[in-house]
């Protein structure tokens, strides 16, 4: 994917050299997606240029400026202020997103485990990998877990969870990402996620990969299509 803040730079270099009262050539409004440019011939005529720019920005225009407002809406948030939860795009790219889910419900097992896992391990966190497509806010985006490992809190095989809300049967554009990621936190604590310490290093990255998530994210959709969503056991998807 391409980086998008290296466009927005290369976008200002052009401004920079081509300002709009450079003699020659002037760049009238630039964006990420589109360029108008002004020509002035020798004869000082004037030549009006506009550009779409494509290939540039992975994804879709109507995708890219969703999630440029959830990003701003997230950092005005509450729950990000109270830091419930941070967020860093993956190489700059605004369709990959981890997200840090820094606390949970106080009073659950999974709060207990998450001071535990920062008094032996330093960290003190539940890592999560979003990853959104061009057809975003049609389509949900792909979460799972990527750190710890967890037993319960209808986290699957390769860290994909069981929700309806993350299928497209059950996702609505009007959903909010702040509101997926504060459901999914609810969603650990319903399911009374546990942190598993026992773990093996080699085992837990071999557990946890995106494509055994999107397998079993896969086969548990099939399952629920062909017999509805109902609430199962916790230990279940």
């Amino acid at each position: 994917m391409a980086c998008l803040n290296t466009l927005k730079q290369e976008i200002r270099t052009l401004e920079s050299i081509f300002p709009k009262n450079h003699d020659r050539f002037q760049i009238v409004s630039a964006s990420v997606d589109e360029l108008s440019c002004r020509f002035i011939g020798r004869n000082g005529k004037k030549y009006e240029i506009h550009a779409n720019i494509t290939g540039s920005v992975s994804g879709s225009v109507q995708a890219t400026d969703r999630l440029m407002k959830e990003l701003r809406d997230i950092y005005r948030s509450d729950t990000f202020k109270n830091k419930m939860y941070q967020i860093e795009l993956v190489n700059d790219s605004l369709y990959e997103w981890n997200v840090r889910l820094l606390a949970v419900d106080p009073d659950s097992p999974l709060s207990h485990d998450l001071a535990l896992l920062k008094e032996k391990e330093g960290k003190d966190s539940i890592l999560l990998n979003m990853l959104f497509k061009d057809t975003y806010p049609f389509e949900p985006p792909f979460v799972r877990v990527v750190h710890p490992i967890i037993s319960g809190g209808y986290v699957l095989v390769g860290g994909a969870i069981c929700m309806e809300l993350l299928t497209k049967q059950g996702w609505s554009s009007a959903y909010t990402v702040e509101a997926v990621i504060m459901q999914i936190s609810a969603t650990l604590v319903k399911g009374k996620a546990r942190i598993q310490f026992g773990a093996p290093k080699v085992c837990s990255q071999g557990q946890y990969s995106l494509a055994r998530a999107q397998q079993s994210f896969k086969s548990l959709v099939q399952i629920h299509e062909k017999n509805g969503w109902f609430t199962p056991p916790k230990e279940d998807g």
